[in-house]
């Protein structure tokens, strides 16, 4: 299945060819190690079983990771997978965002988690909720006192990676694509209606959260952090859990080829699903300003919110 996903996709490329800004001289293509492999199932959250595990049952998560879009949901949550004491959902529900999911109640939802044990706390990870009108509001009525996961990146760079999986989504469903450029000027100017720059205004998404949640209850992962060291982001991660330490530097392993941390546990070695390689475009030095300079006084007004820096451009 692998190769012939592969053979599909090299298809697709030979018959769409990518902009200008795509093709470099020495422009390889690079591996987003933000994304792991999202088909695998976690902590037995497949529930391939006919019957579930003797003592576990399915329950509502005790942790949610709210996003951010293209800033390693999909990494954290491999990564906690990790920890014993961790039951974590195998694919994203969107629950709190769609208004047609979240009509069919809470116990529709309970139903969609994996079978845990007692001493397991459940995980949930949906990247649109942090961007979402609604989910803050629908979260708090569900349980107020949940500890809610956000990961972040360099906001400037999230757009970047935003377009990217928007561009060979577009390209695999032989749809129409722009340059990056097209999308983020208009008449000369910052096109801040981009709804890529939109995700990235993090002041605005976090002001909503911290309406219907204390800080305290809000633990930011930085995304950057996480890929150039991962198992101090970890450790931080459950502590704010309440998990006992299990997550040790054994469990991680430079991947020469690939340029960044894989995983090991349970005997077995995993890294990115082939799937994610992707070429990120070299985007026009002048137009990465402007995004960059709009960005900041949003980035200044985030860092007061959440009382921390982060080291973005």
């Amino acid at each position: 299945m692998a190769f012939f996903l592969a053979s599909a996709f090299l298809l697709v490329l030979q018959t769409y060819a990518a902009p200008p800004e795509f093709v470099k001289a020495g422009f390889g293509i690079t591996l987003d190690p933000m994304d792991f492999d999202p088909g695998r199932p976690v902590n037995g959250s497949g529930d391939v079983a006919s019957s579930p595990p003797p003592g576990t049952s399915k329950r509502a998560p005790h942790s949610i990771i709210i996003g951010v879009r293209k800033g390693g949901t999909r990494a954290l949550l491999e990564m906690l997978d990790i920890h014993p004491e961790v039951a974590a959902a195998a694919t994203e529900v969107h629950f709190f965002d769609w208004d047609e999911n979240y009509a069919k109640g809470f116990e529709w939802y309970r139903e969609l988690m994996p079978y845990s044990y007692p001493h397991q706390i459940t995980v949930e990870k949906t990247p649109g909720y942090f961007t979402s009108a609604l989910a803050p509001e629908r979260i708090c009525a569900m349980n107020s006192s949940i500890k809610l996961l956000l990961i972040l990146r360099d906001p400037a760079e999230r757009v970047i990676s935003d377009y990217t999986q928007v561009y060979f989504n577009r390209l695999e469903n032989h749809k129409p694509v722009q340059a990056i450029e097209n999308l983020l000027v208009r008449n000369g100017a910052l096109n801040i209606r981009y709804k890529a720059i939109q995700r990235s205004l993090y002041d605005v998404h976090m002001r909503n959260w911290l309406r219907h949640f204390p800080l305290e209850q809000i633990h930011i992962v930085d995304g950057d952090a996480l890929i150039r060291d991962p198992l101090p982001e970890l450790q931080r991660v459950e502590r704010f859990l309440n998990l006992p330490p299990r997550i040790v530097s054994s469990n991680f392993y430079f991947n020469q080829t690939k340029g960044f941390y894989c995983i090991r546990s349970d005997g077995r070695e995993r890294c990115l699903h082939e799937s994610k390689g992707r070429p990120h475009p070299a985007v026009n030095s002048t137009v990465l300003q402007q995004l960059r300079s709009y960005l900041q006084e949003h980035n200044r007004t985030f860092f007061r919110l959440v009382k921390r820096t982060f080291d973005w451009q």
